[in-house]
């Protein structure tokens, strides 16, 4: 796994998957270990999957100042990587909570991005708020699930204000358009994947300038897709399509029967949605 420095000296990881032109992948969670991307349903056959561990997650080192945490800090880090690359400019993915990342790096560094994609987005960076009744409308299309009466259950008890760690399991479906083994499998990760007190500082008060960063994707000459999932309860497609309006030469895209992990969901889908944009 290869190194290198981020502007205050601390060590970073990334892992390479794939061969051809270099893709940079940012995961969620946020700070969530990168692994749990894979190599995003079969993608690496497309190009080559540069893919990110953020500082204190993976086999980057963790920092002492915990306020090198924050979303507008890490910008930096990702600046340094595509400079240790030596790309003049960067085809980047984002995942989730990483989307509003990727925006604040659009939004310092328009010049360098050649494309960007927004997959199942976090939107908190660019002021679009995900309402109770955007999530609530994508229910009905559960319904039919054998868990979706435990499902129900626990977003009544999130929306109460009640909720313990047992809802927080039940809601886990949810976030998947299929809860096979695979899917079980890939949330039975997270918490070993997962660095909480980084996530908890990552949208601390004042890292988020979601003026700045509207002008900033209003601007941006880059094109932009903003990928749903068109059942993912995190970002419902309405909220996505927000988001895509947004950007200069912005477009979204929802892929059929996919939650919060498209490539998970239908891997041919998503990985040819991703190839036709990156092209």
């Amino acid at each position: 796994m290869p190194f290198f420095s981020a502007p205050d000296g601390l060590e970073l990881a990334y892992r390479t998957v794939g061969e051809g032109a270099p893709l940079v992948c940012l995961a969620g969670g946020p700070f969530r270990d990168a692994a749990y991307l894979g190599d995003l349903g079969g993608l690496s056959a497309y190009r080559r999957l540069i893919l990110l561990d953020l500082r204190g997650t993976g086999r980057s080192a963790t920092p002492d100042d915990p306020a090198s945490y924050r979303c507008d800090r890490l910008v930096e880090d990702v600046e340094a990587l595509r400079v240790h690359l030596g790309l003049e400019t960067v085809d980047l993915l984002a995942h989730s909570a990483a989307a509003n990342l990727a925006m604040r790096y659009a939004e310092r560094y328009p010049q360098r991005i050649r494309r960007l994609l927004l997959v199942t987005p976090g939107t908190d960076a660019a002021g679009v708020v995900v309402s109770t009744a955007d999530r609530r409308e994508l229910l009905p299309l559960r319904q039919d699930e054998p868990w979706f009466e435990a499902a129900l259950a626990a977003v009544e008890a999130v929306e109460a204000g009640t909720a313990g760690n047992h809802d927080l399991l039940a809601l886990a479906p949810l976030t998947y358009g299929r809860w096979d083994a695979e899917a079980q499998a890939h949330r039975a990760e997270q918490e070993s994947q997962w660095n909480e007190p980084a996530a908890q500082i990552f949208g601390a008060q004042g890292d988020l300038d979601p003026d700045a960063t509207r002008a900033g994707l209003a601007a941006l000459p880059a094109p932009v897709l903003v990928l749903a999932g068109e059942l993912d309860v995190v970002t419902p497609p309405g909220v996505v399509t927000r988001v895509a309006e947004l950007c200069a030469k912005g477009d979204a895209v929802v892929q059929p029967g996919a939650g919060h992990y498209p490539w998970l969901d239908d891997a041919e889908a998503f990985t040819s949605t991703v190839a036709r944009f990156l092209a």
